[in-house]
This record gives structure tokens, C-alpha cells and sequence, in this order.
């Protein structure tokens, strides 16, 4: 898999580098801003991007908002957006721009190469990717409106390991039950969130974005 870097911090953005190619990517190109990248880009030029939230100039959104230029230029490209801390709303913004190939960690999770590697792959085979901790602090914030706080405690688990990306085999697995009982789980998620087989767009991810609306 062919993939772009762009991170301003000089040493994360080698290490990256180095980490990627040791684990069989190929980085084709690395920049320390956003601009560059997307100046850079062409499509079919690569098949996926690793940015960082926060570039110059003004160090607040560059990544996201050249994630989703990315997005509009090519549908679906796959894109891992890191975060040094909890910035929800990016991952709202970033879950909006499609269905496949999204993905939003903290940098710390690059500390964890194993754990890092599996969420970019799984972004780049389409899967969705959201950290752990943007998940619960959402979460903390919800109403008891929130059709959300109408799951069960297990339901509410599962809803979580869907939004962070893992199949059924994976989050059957993850809480030691049967992939059936995966499946009915999901599916009493599905009606209580009122999201028909009819819904356009994919359910696991209006899932995601229902579990992680603000």
C-alpha cells in the first residue's frame, strides 16, 4: 500500500516513515504541511494518507480539512487522521465524509505499533477507526434523550467496538461470545437507533455516528 504522510513534527514524521516501511507500507511522499501534500497529490499517485489535525499555518485543522479534500478529489480515500488530544468534532466531521476508509487516533497510539498497524490497515481496506478515548468522552457528554442511552450495557459495548472498527468476528472474540450473538446485538442496536435496512449509507457507520454525535 502506497501512502502520504503529513506531520509537521520533524522526528514523528521520520519515525513514522521508518515504522511504516518496516511494517511493508510504501511511503511515497512526507511533508511537514498540509499544502504541500495536497499539491502533491494526484489521484491513483497513492492509496491512503496518515495526517496529523494540527499543521501550519495556523496549527487548528489543517489535516482534517485536507482529509477531506482528499475525500472529495478521490471517494472514499482512506485516511487515518492523528490527534494529540480528544478533539471530538473532527471525528464527527471526518465519520461525515463517508461510509469507508476513515480513521481518527491519538498519537499515542503510534507508541503501540501493533495496535497502530491493525487500525491503518483496516482503514485502508475500508473499515472505520476511532480511538478509544474520543468514544468515552463522548459518551460522557450524552442527554438522556440520546436514543443511544436506550442500550443495554452489552449493547452499548458492542456499539463501541463497532465504532472503533472491529468486525463481528473480532467483537465476538473481544467480549467471549458467539458471532450469533454478535449479530443479534447489532441488530437490536440497529432498531433501537431506528435505522432501517432501507437507510442509505452504510448502518455500521450511521452507528458510529449516532454513538459519537455530540
Amino acid at each position: 500500500m502506497r501512502l502520504l504522510i503529513a506531520e509537521d513534527d520533524a522526528l514523528l514524521r521520520a519515525g513514522l516513515k521508518l515504522l511504516l516501511e518496516s511494517e511493508g507500507f510504501d511511503v511515497v511522499g512526507s511533508w511537514d504541511n498540509a499544502d504541500d501534500l495536497l499539491a502533491a497529490f494526484a489521484p491513483g499517485s497513492a492509496d491512503g494518507a496518515v495526517l496529523d489535525v494540527r499543521m501550519p499555518p495556523t496549527f487548528t485543522n489543517e489535516g482534517l480539512r485536507a482529509a477531506l479534500e482528499l475525500r472529495s478529489r478521490v471517494p472514499d480515500f482512506p485516511v487515518l487522521v492523528l490527534s494529540a488530544y480528544v478533539e471530538d468534532r473532527y471525528a464527527s466531521r471526518l465519520l461525515a465524509s463517508g461510509a469507508q476508509g476513515v480513521g481518527y487516533l491519538l498519537k499515542e497510539r503510534v507508541g503501540n505499533v501493533g495496535e497502530f498497524v491493525d487500525g491503518l490497515r483496516r482503514v485502508a481496506a475500508g473499515g472505520t477507526v476511532m480511538d478509544p478515548e474520543v468514544i468515552a468522552q463522548l459518551f460522557s457528554r450524552r442527554s438522556s434523550q440520546d436514543p443511544v442511552r436506550a442500550l443495554t450495557p452489552r449493547e452499548f459495548e458492542v456499539l463501541g467496538l463497532v465504532a472503533e472498527g472491529l468486525g463481528n468476528t473480532a467483537i465476538a472474540s473481544a467480549i467471549s461470545v458467539s458471532e450469533t450473538a454478535v449479530s443479534k446485538h447489532i441488530g437490536n442496536i440497529f432498531a433501537k437507533l431506528g435505522l432501517a435496512q432501507s437507510d442509505s449509507g452504510h448502518r455500521r457507520v450511521l452507528a458510529t455516528l449516532a454513538y459519537l454525535r455530540s
